[in-house]
């Protein structure tokens, strides 16, 4: 090792005060034993009750009721009444004004509509004095219209860039309009964690895209799963009963935390230790949060092959999509080890490489490639590592090709939303 020109590259991950940051739920009054249970009480609340719910959690839904864009304080007692999933005037307007996604347009018509197709916008300002009952979507079509959203991720007859735009725009919709009638029930938390999964399997996705705009789109929807995150976990401590918990809520939990292996992770300005402590106890002693723990370990301190491991053996697929840029970081790790502490007379073979770095073996020789490496063939053809090579660099920004861990587990895995 010693004589080297330069130290190995070792991942940066995100862990200062000032950057590793964390959400603010409520402080957890009690601690109560995970059980993979949703709520006791199965009936079905109209809207008056689920509006008389939301007043007798005042308190906690106020919290979580400022996370999402476009609070309207002024609004009390408003209980939505429009039955389709975009309100009639809406829909007139924006026929009119050719305003209509593609998702919308009826038999492709960009001046024609349908209460079938149309769905309601995103509106950053809303007018408190125009703003009526019938402008508002109740529960249960709030509950169809994300069904009917969610259905629409694995449309193929567009891009996904733009399937994730519509459905971008929507869902904070549906969000607007849980916050104007602050509907903070079990039915709602359950809204969140798909629209939480939507931006994670959106994430993964877009990384994927080639489109100019990738960028922006994937650092808005980092923005948005950090507000749904933040509203979602308040909304946990709102509905945190004895006789109540809920089943993926460890997972989500979890999500958060490998959310600090990216240094562009975006937060409310708490230190992940700190926000450790106001996790409720089942929480913190869940697989899920385990598992979410170690491979932040494993990251911070450099052990490549046991962050390797542990995500192809452990990983829900959700939370691999999170881990997954991460994964190019370790990659680049294990092999500026291999490079700088390799024999220079041995180089090393790709087809061992490839094992414990889960690659194809052509795509650790590209992999090299990206990182600075040149790969060689030895006397009996097989591709090599030569070590001690000077030329390994760290692109900036990152590197931007994915390369998937190569795991039948993973290959398996399918989601519904």
């Amino acid at each position: 090792m010693a004589g080297r020109s330069q130290p190995p590259y070792r991942p940066r991950p995100n862990f200062s005060s000032s950057s590793s940051r964390s959400f603010h739920p409520s402080q957890p009054s009690r601690n109560i034993p995970f059980q993979p249970t949703k709520s006791v009480n199965h009936s079905t609340p109209n809207n008056t009750q689920i509006q008389n719910n939301a007043s007798d959690k005042k308190t906690s839904s106020s919290n979580w009721d400022k996370a999402i864009d476009g609070d309207i304080d002024d609004i009390q007692n408003l209980v939505g009444t429009c039955p389709f999933m975009c309100p009639v005037k809406e829909r007139e307007k924006r026929e009119r004004l050719r305003d209509l996604a593609v998702f919308e347009r009826l038999y492709g018509n960009p001046r024609e509509s349908s209460p079938s197709l149309a769905v309601k916008k995103f509106c950053r300002t809303i007018s408190v004095k125009t703003l009526q009952d019938s402008d508002v979507r109740p529960l249960s079509v709030l509950e169809d219209t994300l069904n009917y959203l969610c259905n629409l991720l694995d449309s193929t007859e567009h891009p996904f860039e733009v399937v994730h735009d519509f459905i971008f725009d929507r869902t904070r919709s549906i969000r607007q309009d849980l916050s104007m009638q602050n509907i903070s029930c079990s039915r709602v938390v359950s809204m969140y964690e798909r629209m939480v999964k939507f931006h994670i399997i959106s994430q993964h996705k877009l990384r994927r895209c080639s489109s100019s705009n990738i960028s922006s789109l994937s650092y808005l929807n980092m923005e948005q799963l950090t507000k749904a995150l933040t509203t979602l976990f308040n909304l946990y401590e709102a509905n945190r009963t004895t006789a109540s918990i809920f089943e993926n809520e460890a997972e989500l939990f979890s999500y958060y935390v490998l959310l600090h292996l990216e240094s562009k992770t975006q937060g409310t300005g708490e230190t992940l230790s700190l926000w450790f402590r106001r996790v409720p106890s089942h929480i913190m002693k869940s697989t899920e949060m385990s598992f979410a723990r170690k491979i932040l370990r494993y990251f911070k301190l450099g052990f490549y092959k046991k962050f390797i491991d542990t995500t192809a053996s452990k990983a829900s697929y959700l939370q691999y999509c999170i881990i997954e840029p991460s994964i190019n970081e370790v990659r680049a790790l294990a092999i500026s080890c291999v490079n700088y502490g390799g024999y220079k007379p041995q180089p090393f073979p790709l087809a061992t490489l490839s094992k414990f770095l889960m690659m194809k073996e052509w795509d650790v020789e590209s992999f090299c490639r990206d990182i600075g490496l040149q790969t060689s063939d030895d006397e009996e053809g097989n591709s090599c590592l030569p070590t001690k090579q000077t030329t390994l660099i760290h692109p900036k920004g990152g590197l931007h090709k994915y390369y998937p861990l190569e795991s039948e587990r993973f290959e398996r895995f399918s989601v519904e939303l």
